[in-house]
Protein backbone atom coordinates (compact mmCIF):
# COMPACT_ATOMS: atom_id res chain seq x y z
CA UNK A 1 0.00 0.00 0.00
CA UNK A 2 2.88 2.37 0.74
CA UNK A 3 4.21 1.89 -2.80
CA UNK A 4 0.81 2.72 -4.31
CA UNK A 5 0.58 5.87 -2.19
CA UNK A 6 4.09 6.95 -3.19
CA UNK A 7 3.31 6.38 -6.88
CA UNK A 8 0.14 8.43 -6.49
CA UNK A 9 1.96 11.27 -4.75
CA UNK A 10 4.64 11.45 -7.44
CA UNK A 11 2.10 11.37 -10.27
CA UNK A 12 -0.12 13.98 -8.60
CA UNK A 13 2.81 16.40 -8.50
CA UNK A 14 4.01 15.55 -12.01
CA UNK A 15 0.52 15.96 -13.49
CA UNK A 16 0.02 19.21 -11.56
CA UNK A 17 3.28 20.67 -12.85
CA UNK A 18 2.56 19.62 -16.44
CA UNK A 19 -0.95 21.07 -16.20
CA UNK A 20 0.54 24.39 -15.16
CA UNK A 21 3.00 24.16 -18.04
CA UNK A 22 0.08 23.43 -20.35
CA UNK A 23 -1.68 26.57 -19.12
CA UNK A 24 1.45 28.63 -19.80
CA UNK A 25 1.74 27.05 -23.24
CA UNK A 26 -1.88 27.96 -23.96
CA UNK A 27 -1.18 31.58 -23.05
CA UNK A 28 1.76 31.59 -25.45
CA UNK A 29 -0.35 30.00 -28.16
CA UNK A 30 -3.27 32.40 -27.98
CA UNK A 31 -1.60 35.61 -26.76
CA UNK A 32 1.65 35.46 -28.72
CA UNK A 33 0.67 33.11 -31.57
CA UNK A 34 3.42 30.67 -30.51
CA UNK A 35 1.79 27.24 -30.59
CA UNK A 36 4.95 25.13 -30.59
CA UNK A 37 4.90 24.56 -26.84
CA UNK A 38 1.34 23.24 -27.02
CA UNK A 39 2.42 20.59 -29.51
CA UNK A 40 4.98 19.31 -27.01
CA UNK A 41 3.37 19.86 -23.60
CA UNK A 42 -0.18 18.86 -24.60
CA UNK A 43 0.52 15.23 -25.51
CA UNK A 44 2.92 14.80 -22.60
CA UNK A 45 0.30 16.03 -20.14
CA UNK A 46 -2.32 13.79 -21.76
CA UNK A 47 -0.14 10.71 -21.39
CA UNK A 48 0.83 11.57 -17.82
CA UNK A 49 -2.81 12.22 -16.90
CA UNK A 50 -3.73 8.75 -18.22
CA UNK A 51 -0.99 7.24 -16.02
CA UNK A 52 -2.30 9.33 -13.09
CA UNK A 53 -5.79 7.89 -13.64
CA UNK A 54 -4.54 4.31 -13.55
CA UNK A 55 -2.47 4.91 -10.42
CA UNK A 56 -5.30 6.76 -8.65
CA UNK A 57 -7.80 3.98 -9.42
CA UNK A 58 -5.30 1.40 -8.17
CA UNK A 59 -4.93 3.33 -4.90
CA UNK A 60 -8.70 3.84 -4.65
CA UNK A 61 -9.30 0.10 -4.96
CA UNK A 62 -6.63 -0.72 -2.39
CA UNK A 63 -7.92 1.83 0.12
CA UNK A 64 -11.61 1.23 -0.67
CA UNK A 65 -12.50 4.81 -1.47
CA UNK A 66 -16.07 5.83 -2.19
CA UNK A 67 -17.10 6.46 -5.79
CA UNK A 68 -17.44 10.18 -5.04
CA UNK A 69 -13.98 10.41 -3.49
CA UNK A 70 -12.44 8.48 -6.37
CA UNK A 71 -14.08 10.67 -9.03
CA UNK A 72 -13.00 13.85 -7.23
CA UNK A 73 -9.40 12.65 -7.06
CA UNK A 74 -9.50 11.64 -10.72
CA UNK A 75 -10.82 15.07 -11.73
CA UNK A 76 -8.15 16.80 -9.66
CA UNK A 77 -5.67 16.39 -12.50
CA UNK A 78 -7.77 18.55 -14.80
CA UNK A 79 -7.89 21.77 -12.78
CA UNK A 80 -4.70 23.76 -12.14
CA UNK A 81 -3.36 23.51 -8.57
CA UNK A 82 -6.10 21.07 -7.47
CA UNK A 83 -3.92 17.97 -7.89
CA UNK A 84 -1.56 19.38 -5.25
CA UNK A 85 -4.48 19.88 -2.85
CA UNK A 86 -5.92 16.43 -3.60
CA UNK A 87 -2.53 14.80 -3.00
CA UNK A 88 -2.28 16.46 0.39
CA UNK A 89 -5.82 15.41 1.38
CA UNK A 90 -5.26 11.81 0.25
CA UNK A 91 -2.08 11.59 2.33
CA UNK A 92 -3.83 13.08 5.38
CA UNK A 93 -6.84 10.76 5.12
CA UNK A 94 -4.63 7.72 4.51
CA UNK A 95 -2.49 8.54 7.56
CA UNK A 96 -5.65 8.80 9.65
CA UNK A 97 -6.99 5.54 8.22
CA UNK A 98 -10.10 7.26 6.90
CA UNK A 99 -11.30 6.33 3.40
CA UNK A 100 -12.22 9.10 0.95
Amino acid sequence: MKGALTRFRVMAYVVGVFLLLLCVAMVFKYAADMGGAMKVVGPIHGFLYAVYLVIAVDLALKLRWSIKGTVLVLLAGTIPFVSFYAERKVVEKTAQGVPL
